[in-house]
């Protein structure tokens, strides 16, 4: 539009001038607008993706630190019970053989029969023997009339010969024939001596106090004693159960506690609620390399025969321990090649193998004699891929073993 007007036309061109600026600032704006909006977007689209990442890989590597359960050793008590399994046995128990051969003739006792030392238990017929017998002393009588026959001749020489009727030669062979013969006679009387004893033996008594737990003979049988290279045969087996020995293998851990003279007592399945008192009376004074184990003997009275030989016994003893014994559950251990381990958790929650030296097996617990101090936490169920230094998280606060509940 043209304006006549300088001064009219110098008003409309300033007033046209700040049309391009305007412009300007408003594209500005919108550019700024958009870069916000981007950064907007950014903060708010991409950024939580970014944070939901890192917690991802946190979380993973959380996880990836196994989680486990620990346990504090108990220590054990200044006295603790040791149950052990025994073998209950007489104080004398013997197989009854017979010394000669022959047929059992008759028994006069049976299974279960209580017997006195001396008794007569069964008789043989030796008719061998007994033909033998007689045979020897025909032999000895024998020799006895050819000896009285050689001493008559030795006695007539010997006169004859001061009187120079026989020869010096003829008397020493006389003296000499005397002499022989009383050496055949001996023999002879050795021999009897030894028929009658063997005839003797088909007498079997009993050897001493106690009862006939066995008879594997019977009337007609025939009895070879083994002296010729046969099989012999057992006749009878006594036991004398009114004293008994219990013999108990005693781990080599407490091999040093037990000694002469303490206090054993004795359970039985069918005595649920009785204890039978009895007393350590000897050891092996060895350890025995197979089981690494020291036998005792525990003596035991049975003055009613109630307890019965070879039965199975639990033996109790209360043995003083080291003051250093603890005890864990034993689901606590790791059974490795190089042998017993506990897991323990270290500083900054680092896994430890501990080597240790157990003692007794309680069941659903074990004790520890070597290896702890007793301020361990010690790892529940430990997996068999744990090795040392590796990294683990305590799912609960470390505790006293309690009993076999810590080990379920």
């Amino acid at each position: 539009m043209k304006v006549d007007d300088p001064r009219l036309e110098r008003e409309f061109k300033d007033f046209q001038f700040p049309e391009p600026a305007r412009e300007k600032r408003s594209r500005w704006w919108v550019v700024a607008l958009a870069a916000l909006a981007a950064v907007l977007l950014v903060i708010f689209g991409i950024m939580p993706r970014i944070q939901a990442d890192k917690d991802l890989k946190k979380e993973t590597a959380e996880m990836a630190v196994p989680s486990v359960s620990v346990v504090q050793p108990k220590r054990s008590a200044p006295a603790q019970e040791l149950i052990l399994p025994a073998n209950v046995q007489a104080f004398a128990d013997a197989p009854i053989y017979a010394r000669t051969n022959g047929y059992l003739k008759r028994w006069y006792v049976d299974m279960g029969a209580r017997v006195k030392a001396g008794q007569l238990l069964a008789e043989i017929d030796t008719p061998e023997v007994n033909q033998q017998l007689r045979q020897a002393r025909a032999d000895l009588s024998t020799a006895q009339a050819n000896l009285n026959l050689s001493r008559i001749t030795a006695e007539r020489y010997t006169g004859l010969l001061k009187t120079d009727s026989v020869s010096k030669q003829e008397a020493d062979n006389a003296e000499g024939d005397f002499q022989a013969k009383q050496a055949a006679v001996q023999s002879a009387q050795a021999n009897v001596k030894r028929l009658e004893e063997l005839q003797s033996f088909e007498k079997i008594y009993a050897p001493f106090d106690g009862v006939i737990t066995a008879r594997n003979t019977d009337i007609g049988a025939l009895i070879d004693s083994g002296a010729s290279g046969g099989t012999r045969t057992e006749l009878f087996h006594i036991a004398q159960p009114d004293h008994l020995r219990v013999y108990v293998n005693v781990p080599e851990a407490y091999s040093q506690l037990a000694k002469p003279g303490m206090t054993a007592n004795l359970t039985l399945a069918e005595f649920p609620d009785r204890r039978f008192e009895g007393k350590l009376v000897r050891t092996a004074s060895a350890i025995d390399p197979s089981s690494r184990t020291l036998l005792v003997e525990i003596s035991v009275n049975n003055p009613t025969g109630q307890l019965l030989t070879g039965a199975y016994a639990e033996v109790h003893m209360k043995l003083p321990v080291a003051a250093s014994s603890f005890v864990l559950p034993v689901n606590t251990m790791l059974f490795r090649s190089e042998g017993l381990r506990l897991a323990v958790v270290g500083q900054g929650n680092k896994v430890e193998l501990r080597q240790i030296q157990v003692g007794h097996d309680f069941g659903s617990e074990i004790e520890v004699v070597g290896g702890l101090s007793g301020n361990e936490s010690v790892i529940i169920n430990p997996p068999d891929s744990v090795v040392s230094g590796q990294a683990v998280r305590i799912a609960q606060p470390a505790s006293p073993a309690q009993g076999g509940g810590a080990a379920q």
